[in-house]
């Protein structure tokens, strides 16, 4: 089979992942989103740094050279599900994944444009316009159901607000992870070390609020799988999509991700979002599309 078909089935399996953690998380309700979060980033976090241990062991000395990226990378990956999952607690599970997912790469091309003078490009300020479009028109109709304070606007707000806060921590944690492996540190022993530390940050979390999990089944088993599959699974698999393809071409696959999880919040979860909403996600998705479309560099 071709490398390349077989590195987007990879892709493809990673973002049907990682689309539905918010309706999993829904399937548990006594778990709050801090649990969800250290649960889902904490054991799956640790168990990627498990995996890459012998990476990990081998790069100490080019870890201890790039501690403020590691340290820094590692504090943004456990500010990011806590901000991740109360934007879907908010906002729902459609509008909070669209969000978080959306602005992602409008703040990955930013924190490189403020932080390496990188150009941007016309192509990413028309992505911008029109994500930033979509989420306006997400912000104007808080009308997703959810189980908290479903009609409140300031709710949905502070969810969207939330939304871009994992929005921007996870292109944060990608920036410091690749100039990390810029710096001659191998993808494993980057990516491990700082999941595995972001994951050390949320287990206090995950003993103070991690008690409803063995309380129940249902609680137990939910928390199992956002560790070991979309956090654990989801990212192995991202890992070796990326051997074998471009990673602009992963990057338009994983748009799959918030329409998996928009879809499932509104079959399995049943969450109302009017037609405005979702020409917002429509614009929202839309904008990723630009972005990741592969073309000539015209910087402005």
């Amino acid at each position: 089979m071709n490398p390349s078909t077989i590195g987007n089935g990879y892709v493809v399996i990673a973002a049907l992942l990682w689309g539905t953690t918010g309706t999993a998380a829904r399937l548990a309700p006594a778990l709050s989103p801090i649990t969800i979060a250290a649960v889902a980033m904490g054991i799956g976090g640790l168990l990627q740094a498990l995996l890459a241990w012998s990476a990990i062991t081998t790069s100490l000395s080019l870890l201890a050279k790039q501690r403020r990226l590691l340290v820094s990378g590692a504090c943004a990956v456990a500010i990011y599900p806590l901000a991740f999952y109360s934007a879907m607690d908010f906002a729902g599970v459609a509008v909070g994944t669209v969000v978080s997912i959306g602005s992602a790469p409008l703040f990955s091309a930013f924190i490189e444009n403020r932080l390496e003078r990188s150009p941007l490009s016309k192509q990413w300020w028309l992505g911008a316009i029109i994500g930033v479009s979509g989420i306006i028109l997400l912000a104007q109709n808080p009308h997703s159901t959810t189980h908290a304070a479903s009609d409140s606007a300031i709710h949905f707000i502070t969810g969207i607000g939330l939304g871009l806060v994992a929005g921007l921590t996870y292109a944060f944690y990608s920036w410091t992870a690749r100039n990390m492996m810029m710096q001659g540190m191998t993808s494993r022993a980057a990516m491990g070390a700082t999941f595995g530390l972001g994951g050390l940050l949320l287990l206090p979390l995950l003993v103070y609020t991690g008690a409803p999990l063995v309380h129940a089944w249902r609680n137990a088993a939910v928390g199992g799988y956002m560790a070991l599959f979309p956090m654990c699974v989801g990212y192995l698999c991202y890992g070796a999509g990326l051997a074998r393809i471009k990673s602009s071409v992963a990057t338009a696959i994983t748009l799959l991700e918030p329409v998996v999880a928009a879809l499932l919040a509104v079959m399995v979860l049943n969450e109302a979002l009017s037609p405005s909403a979702w020409l917002g996600i429509a614009l929202i998705v839309g904008s990723l599309g630009v972005i990741a479309w592969p073309t000539r560099r015209i910087t402005v």
